[in-house]
């Protein structure tokens, strides 16, 4: 693993502070003046830590949309390096916590994914855990299920790579199964329960895949085109 250096901590920590500015401002500027009671600093505690997350997704995203994450082998001291360690340090110090708790009802976690990137179609919800929603494509119908892992990262050693997984319509991904960088999903799909599909795969459409390292299991029709 690459070390984070003081210029990529540096450039968080100032996105860090001006989203608590706005966030603790807005809250006391919306909220401040008004007879809260005996329960005003629940109030304005809740209401900060929202707004603070509200605009946590705003920064994050104006900041991908000026220094976009890219596909491929990230060298080492390139701005796609710089751009994906910061990206990585929004993840650690504050999306983690919502992504991976079990507190937030799966409708609400599928709006923090859109919040944070990521493309999910008509009736798709995801219990498990997106760790790079930017790159994850995801069609209608679709369900990740509980405790599943998709990551479009890779890190081997000190080699850093970043590659988008896509996934079709009414693809099904079983609970506590690891879905890798660069996979290829097709319309029917399932993935079994515990499976580890590594990186780079292709399932076809209508295939069933299981086991570690994953392969295909099955083959069925799905009535749809790919």
């Amino acid at each position: 693993m690459r070390q984070i250096t003081s210029s990529q901590i540096l450039t968080f920590l100032l996105l860090l502070a001006l989203i608590l500015v706005l966030g603790i401002g807005t809250t006391w500027l919306l909220l401040g003046a008004l007879p809260l009671g005996d329960f005003r600093g629940v109030v304005l505690t809740s209401a900060a830590l929202l707004l603070v997350y509200l605009y946590a997704f705003a920064v994050y995203r104006l900041f991908l949309a000026v220094m976009p994450l890219k596909e491929g082998d990230i060298a080492e001291g390139s701005q796609e390096e710089f751009v994906a360690q910061v990206n990585i340090l929004f993840y650690l110090i504050l999306f983690n916590s919502l992504i991976r708790t079990h507190f937030l009802p799966v409708p609400l976690l599928r709006l923090v994914y859109l919040a944070l990137g990521a493309r999910m179609g008509h009736n798709t919800y995801s219990a498990g855990a997106i760790l790079d929603p930017p790159l994850t494509y995801i069609g209608d119908n679709c369900i990740i299920g509980h405790d599943a892992a998709l990551f479009s990262h890779a890190i081997e050693g000190k080699n850093l790579s970043l590659a988008a997984i896509h996934i079709g319509n009414n693809v099904t991904i079983g609970a506590h199964a690891v879905v890798m960088s660069g996979v290829t999903i097709g319309v029917g799909a399932i993935v079994s329960a515990g499976a580890v599909v590594t990186k780079g795969s292709h399932i076809g459409p209508g295939e069933i895949w299981g086991g570690v390292p994953a392969k295909l299991l099955q083959r069925r029709e799905t009535g749809e085109a790919a």
